[in-house]
C-alpha cells in the first residue's frame, strides 16, 4: 500500500499529537508522583489527595490519543481503506494536530508543577487539599481550549 504525501501528512500529525501530549503528561506525572511518594512515606493517609493531584496531568495524554485517534479515523486508516488526501488535506490533518500536541505538552508540565506545589500544601495541610486540586485544575481548561480547537479544525476538512 502506497500512501500520498497528504496521507502522510495527517499519519505524522497523529503521531504528534499522541507523542508530543503523552510526553508533556508522562513527565508531570511521574515529578508528581515523585514528590507525592516523599509526603506519603510519612502519612499515607494522604494517598487519596496526592492520586487526584498526580492524574490531573495525565489527561494531556488522553486528549492527544483521542485527536490522534479521531485523524486516523476521519483518513480512513483505521477503517481499512485509507482516503487518497491531497496535499491540502494532509496539511490540514497536521495543523489540526497542533493545538493537541503543543497545547497538551505545554499545559501538563505546567499542570505539574503546580499539582507538586499542591503535594506541598498537602503535606502541611491535609485540610487544604481540596484547594490545592481546584488551582491545579485551573491549567486544564488550557488543555481543554487546545483539544477543542483541535477537534473543529478536524471537522473542517472535507475528506
Amino acid at each position: 500500500m502506497e500512501f500520498g504525501l497528504g496521507l502522510v501528512l495527517a499519519i505524522i500529525g497523529a503521531a504528534l499529537a499522541v507523542l508530543l501530549a503523552g510526553i508533556g503528561s508522562a513527565v508531570a506525572v511521574s515529578a508528581v508522583g515523585q514528590s507525592a511518594l516523599g509526603v506519603l512515606s510519612e502519612d499515607p493517609d494522604k494517598f487519596g489527595s496526592l492520586l487526584i493531584l498526580q492524574a490531573l496531568p495525565g489527561t494531556q495524554g488522553i486528549y492527544g490519543l483521542l485527536v490522534g485517534f479521531l485523524i486516523l479515523l476521519r483518513t480512513g486508516l483505521l477503517g481499512g481503506s485509507p482516503a487518497d488526501l491531497t496535499l491540502a488535506q494532509g496539511w490540514g490533518f497536521f495543523f489540526a494536530a497542533l493545538p493537541i500536541a503543543l497545547g497538551g505538552l505545554v499545559s501538563a508540565l505546567y499542570q505539574g508543577k503546580v499539582a507538586i506545589s499542591g503535594v506541598y500544601l498537602v503535606a502541611k495541610r491535609a485540610e487544604e487539599s481540596g484547594k490545592a486540586i481546584i488551582l491545579t485544575a485551573m491549567v486544564e481548561t488550557y488543555a481543554i481550549l487546545a483539544l477543542l480547537m483541535s477537534v473543529l479544525i478536524l471537522l473542517s476538512i472535507n475528506v
